[in-house]
């Protein structure tokens, strides 16, 4: 009867143990499916505004996350121009929030930027050339239009429309999973997610997401061996190290830095209404520095928010634009850092272009570079505690900062990888490039 009982258990746990096995085997085959449902591939050959064949692979597409797929993010991939084959893959996610991956693309880390040789006049398209320093060099890139509501992604319904810190974690997380999965060549792939500016709260947050599935055993495994940030935004103390740096760089005097020093107790942001020699400080800090462009100090600072109009974006002038005042106005800004900004406006929104793209009609209206007034909930304020964590379980990171930048400036950045009181096992040295000093 033992020897039965053993026969018997073993036959039925063969079955349950085939069963299993199949029903797994028929999940993996119905989420492949699912995945390459949800997914859109476009393979672009040509550019407009780029001169013949691109001699990149670049690929554009819509990936399907949330509730029923109802938001679909839009993404460009391109390739690594070394090795794709084995170079590391990055997901590379713009600040704002709301800021296009098409930005990072063509103004920060990719293949092709817009001339800068001749002066766009708005009479046709802004020409493109090729970047010599693109980190596609050593690496593939996916630059991803991150929340729902940024660049070309969309959200089907209202409902799905509304974002935040934890909601975009989550459909990145997706995203990368779906993609990956409709991309099986990469999955083994070291994987970095890198950023600028705000995506410095979502993406160590990502990063930790990333950790705990892959702790749990969870398909397809995401190689994650590390992230980059630059001038990132990290915690709400930020904020209060606007005045040490302008301080710091000449824009205020001493006595004023003093003043505030004493008046606002290293507090500038969350002042006390009642607070009244803080507040008078304050106002004298903001006259001093408005007329400089806190993202780089160095820039002229311009508004063009006359050039940056629909009326001319659209190319076709109202009857207040006329060619000559179009022609003043890029004239008057053409040492402006923001007159390439609107070469993307001109670019994205021509119909030649979404075209090419694989851009879905009738799916978003005005393309934007940044739209900083989509539904987002600041849901994580710091960042602080995710370096802390990730860092413990080995993952890489290189938090690096420009030095004129005012609004994240290097101070904040010192400030809170000071304060997780880690080794130092190499002395501040200065970064060569070229035979100078860079850094």
């Amino acid at each position: 009867m033992a020897r039965l009982r053993s026969s018997t258990f073993r036959q039925s746990f063969d079955c349950n143990l085939f069963i299993f096995l199949l029903v797994l085997v028929l999940e993996a085959c119905s989420l492949k499916l699912a995945l390459s449902d949800s997914s859109h591939i476009n393979i672009i050959d040509f550019l407009p505004g780029f001169q013949g064949p691109l001699p990149i692979h670049l690929e554009t597409g819509y990936v399907g996350v949330g509730e029923d797929e109802d938001i679909q993010l839009f993404y460009y991939f391109a390739k690594s121009e070394r090795y794709p084959e084995k170079d590391p893959l990055v997901l590379w996610l713009c600040g704002g929030p709301g800021c296009s991956g098409w930005s990072g693309f063509a103004y920060e880390i990719g293949p092709l930027r817009f001339s800068k040789v001749e002066h766009y006049k708005g009479s046709s398209l802004p020409t493109l050339v090729l970047n010599p320093y693109s980190w596609t060099k050593v690496s593939s890139i996916i630059f991803i239009d991150s929340p729902v509501g940024t660049g070309f992604s969309y959200g089907r319904t209202p409902l799905a429309s509304q974002t935040g810190v934890l909601k975009q974690v989550q459909h990145m997380l997706q995203f990368l999973r779906k993609w990956l999965a409709d991309h099986p060549s990469f999955i083994s792939h070291p994987v970095y997610l890198a950023g600028s500016s705000y995506s410095g709260i979502p993406i160590p947050v990502l990063a930790q997401q990333i950790s705990n599935v892959n702790e749990g055993g969870v398909i397809p495994y995401i190689n994650l061996q590390g992230y980059i940030l630059g001038n990132p935004v990290t915690d709400p103390s930020d904020d209060n190290f606007e005045i040490p740096f302008a301080h710091g760089m000449a824009l205020i005097s001493d006595e004023l830095y003093k003043s505030l020093e004493k008046n606002c107790g290293g507090q500038y942001k969350k002042v006390d209404p009642s607070n009244a020699d803080c507040l008078k400080d304050m106002q004298a800090f903001e006259k001093s520095v408005s007329g400089i462009h806190f993202l780089n100090i160095l820039s002229p600072f311009c508004n063009i928010e006359a050039l940056d109009s629909d009326e001319i974006i659209d190319g076709r002038r109202s009857l207040s634009v006329s060619e000559e005042s179009e022609a003043s106005l890029y004239a008057e800004s053409a040492n402006c850092q923001e007159i390439e900004h609107v070469y993307s406006r001109y670019w994205a929104n021509d119909a030649s272009v979404r075209k090419a793209l694989g851009v879905r009609e009738g799916t978003i209206g005005k393309w934007q570079r940044c739209k900083f007034n989509i539904p987002y909930e600041h849901d994580v304020r710091s960042s602080i505690q995710y370096h802390l964590n990730l860092s413990s379980k080995g993952y890489r990171s290189l938090i690096y900062s420009g030095d004129h930048d005012m609004r994240v400036s290097f101070l904040a950045t010192q400030a809170w990888i000071t304060s997780l009181n880690f080794s130092i096992i190499d002395d501040w040295r200065s970064w060569i490039f070229q035979g100078q000093i860079a850094g």
